[in-house]
């Protein structure tokens, strides 16, 4: 992610698509995809930052700057739809700017695992659910977009995707019309590891996600 100081106690927020620049006052105001954006300072190292998406909080996070300012400790809430919180510790080195928030962080945390369930949708579709996100796509496999269902999402995300061959899928995900990120899933000759490769929009590191069949 990318902090940049835009001058009267503006910053410019880039987390991979569609800049957000607001005022650091704690007030929400108008963020990416519909949401809302508030980001506050609790200490002289630290700021607190929430998203929130129809008016409900869905992120609240306070980021720390260690003291010597190479690092940032992202101490990551996200509020489900029961009002519980799944708390994610992410760290990030600084490979950009010198002091201070503002500058280009890189995610150093090693890997989440987490769990997918992919069910049969009618008679030539998937459902794919992301148990931890709490996310369904149910989708067949024409190139038109299918609404993605789950509590945490902001309205106008949709996926879509084909088939390349028998082992391997290809999906887009899109809020608002806009491109957030492609998606290949690929399985394994044996049937027991599902390879996923999520491009997000506008940057050029892929994410590899590797599941193993229970």
């Amino acid at each position: 992610m990318k902090v940049t100081n835009a001058g009267e106690n503006k910053y410019t927020f880039d987390f991979g698509s569609n800049p957000e620049t607001i005022v650091l006052d704690g007030t929400d105001q108008p963020g990416q995809f519909g949401t809302t954006l508030a980001v506050s300072t609790e200490g002289p190292k630290s700021w607190r930052v929430i998203r929130k998406i129809g008016g409900r909080t869905a992120i609240n996070a306070i980021w720390e700057l260690s003291a010597d300012g190479s690092t940032l400790t992202d101490h990551f809430g996200a509020v489900q739809t029961d009002g519980s919180i799944k708390r994610t510790d992410y760290l990030y080195k600084r490979t950009a700017g010198s002091a201070g928030f503002a500058g280009t962080w890189e995610n150093t945390t090693g890997p989440t695992a987490f769990e997918l369930q992919i069910e049969p949708y009618e008679s030539d579709g998937l459902s794919i659910i992301n148990v931890s996100q709490k996310t369904t796509k149910s989708l067949k496999f024409n190139g038109k977009d299918y609404p993605v269902q789950g509590g945490n999402l902001p309205s106008g995300y949709v996926s879509s995707g084909h088939r390349v061959n028998a082992h391997t899928l290809e999906l887009a995900d899109k809020i608002g019309g806009k491109p957030l990120n492609t998606q290949q899933a690929e399985i394994s000759d044996d049937q027991k590891t599902l390879t996923m490769t999520v491009k997000p929009q506008g940057q050029g590191r892929a994410r590899i996600y590797v599941f193993e069949r229970e």
